[in-house]
Formats: structure tokens, C-alpha cells, sequence
């Protein structure tokens, strides 16, 4: 079977890519693709990965997994989605490092579905603005402990990716960044759910409405109906041009509220980002989606 895990990061999508998945899930069914709701899997998963604590699991742990999550459904792909299977915000810098624990739960995904088809989703996130929003997220009080001597020049996604290869290596990795989310939205509903290109999908647009004003909203849908895109590129434009005009800025420019940041800091991990981003399009292994 096909195994598609959405695994974060965490504060990027917000749920939403869930959301939008399990809004298409009875169509998604008829192309083989169950998308069960999360309750039957995010618990069951963390804590069977816990107990198993590197060791292998029954013989027939993997049966009894999908029996308990698919509840009898049949079908070629199961799509899950978790943005905290990694770890929960606390733990992103632990001991010094940035998510340090993938290999881990990587490998404990593995022995659990040995014989499956793994396909690992994960969105990046530029750290001028993904180290304050995880920091809230934690309900932290302290900068420093939080960090925990995570130096923020040496935050690399590329790292991780690394990690993630070498402890899966035979899953295949696909990454954006979340920054162009909204410019792809539709494409990664397709992707994660790996139904056809030309599948019709309901809630290609939900981010869009939330990020643009409702006079936005309704100007882009007449354009879009009277001016219809023949190419995935230039619909790309056309959000990209409603954004500038119509989006809110409390949602397309985050507040960066971490006492001592100054805005050469901010931009100088904006720029390792970058380069970063760059790294991870050149790795082998990793497939990077972008605009």
C-alpha cells in the first residue's frame, strides 16, 4: 500500500491541508485514496512508536494498524496528516538541535509498515518567522530554554532533510515552502492525496479566502470564470497578483515579537533561509515544490 504522511512542520498549514483533504474524501475514494479522520491515527501512531522504543514490533502489528485506522476501507493509498508527529512544539530544539528526533519516528514508522510504500510531506518555513511563531505556540516562558543553545544562524531545513534521508532512506521526500502555499495550494491537495492532475477538487481556493479581503474574494472568482487559466503558471500569477491587491496584512506579513530581534537579524535568517532552500533543491532524494 501507498502511505502518504503529511508530517509539518509544525505551525506551517495550520490543519488546513487536512481539512481540505478530508472535504474531498468520499471523491478521493472512488480513485482508491482513503483519508480517515485524525483521531484514528495520531494517537495510536505516537503511542505505538513510544512502547515500541527501537524495538521491532509484533508480526502483525501492521495488520492490526491499518484495520484499526482503514475500519474496513479498501483502497491503494492512505493519506495521514500530523503536524506534531515529529515532536510537539517543545521539543523542536531539544538538546541544542532542530528536530532531532525525525530519525526516530522515522524509524519506528518503518518497522511499523515494513513493506509499504512510504511518501513523507513536509512544508519549511523561513525561521525569522517560524522560530516566534513555535515559541508561542509552546506557551514557553523563556526564550533561551526554549532554544536550548540552538544557535538561530544555525537553523538549516536542509539538515533535516539530510537526517530524514538517511534514517528513510527508501521514502520518498517532497517539500515547499510555506511561504508559497497559497500559490500551490491546489497542487498540493492533488500530490498529498495522489489522485490525477485533472481531478476536480473542492476547497482549491479555501486558503486564498482567507488571506484576501471579501471584495478580493469575489473579484478573483468573476476573473477566474471569465478569464480561465490555461496553465497551472499563469493561475499562479493571477493569485500571486490578487495577493498584492487584495490580501490582508495581518495574515501575509507575520509579527515578529521576540524581545532583541532587530530587522538585521530578521533579514539575515531570512537570507540563510534562502540559501538554505537552494541547498535543498540541489539534494538528491528530495523533490522540492515550488511556483
Amino acid at each position: 500500500m501507498d502511505i502518504a504522511f503529511h508530517i509539518g512542520a509544525n505551525c506551517t498549514d495550520e490543519e488546513r491541508l487536512l481539512k481540505s483533504l478530508l472535504r474531498n474524501a468520499d471523491s478521493f475514494a472512488e480513485q482508491g485514496v482513503v483519508v480517515p479522520p485524525p483521531n484514528r491515527y495520531r494517537r495510536l501512531l505516537r503511542e505505538t512508536i513510544q512502547t515500541l522504543n527501537g524495538q521491532p514490533p509484533a508480526p502483525d502489528a501492521r495488520d492490526i494498524l491499518l484495520d484499526a485506522i482503514l475500519e474496513h476501507q479498501d483502497g491503494r493509498r492512505l493519506v495521514m496528516s500530523n503536524p506534531d508527529f515529529i515532536c510537539v512544539t517543545n521539543r523542536i530544539f531539544e538538546n541544542g538541535g532542530f528536530y532531532q528526533l525525525v530519525a526516530e519516528k522515522l524509524q519506528g514508522l518503518r518497522s511499523l509498515f515494513p513493506s509499504d510504500r512510504i511518501h513523507l510531506y513536509m512544508a519549511l518555513r523561513d525561521p525569522a518567522t517560524f522560530v516566534p511563531a513555535v515559541f508561542t505556540a509552546s506557551k514557553h516562558a523563556d526564550f533561551d530554554q526554549f532554544m536550548q543553545g540552538m544557535a538561530l544562524e544555525d537553523i538549516r531545513w536542509s539538515d533535516v532533510c539530510a537526517r530524514i534521508l538517511q534514517a528513510a532512506p527508501d521514502m520518498q521526500l517532497t517539500v515547499w515552502c510555506n511561504e508559497d502555499t497559497p500559490l500551490i495550494w491546489a497542487q498540493l491537495i492533488r500530490e498529498v492525496s495522489g489522485v490525477d492532475p485533472m481531478t476536480r477538487i473542492s476547497g482549491g481556493f479555501d486558503l486564498l479566502q482567507e488571506l484576501l479581503s471579501p471584495e478580493g474574494m469575489k473579484r478573483f472568482l468573476s476573473y477566474i470564470r471569465s478569464h480561465p487559466p490555461a496553465t497551472e503558471a499563469r493561475k499562479r500569477k493571477i493569485i500571486a497578483t490578487f495577493l498584492e491587491k487584495f490580501a490582508h496584512d495581518d495574515v501575509m506579513y507575520d509579527e515578529i515579537a521576540i524581545p532583541g530581534w532587530t530587522e538585521q537579524m530578521i533579514d539575515a535568517l531570512s537570507a540563510n533561509y534562502d540559501q538554505d532552500v537552494a541547498r535543498i533543491a540541489a539534494m538528491p532524494g528530495v523533490r522540492l515544490i515550488t511556483v
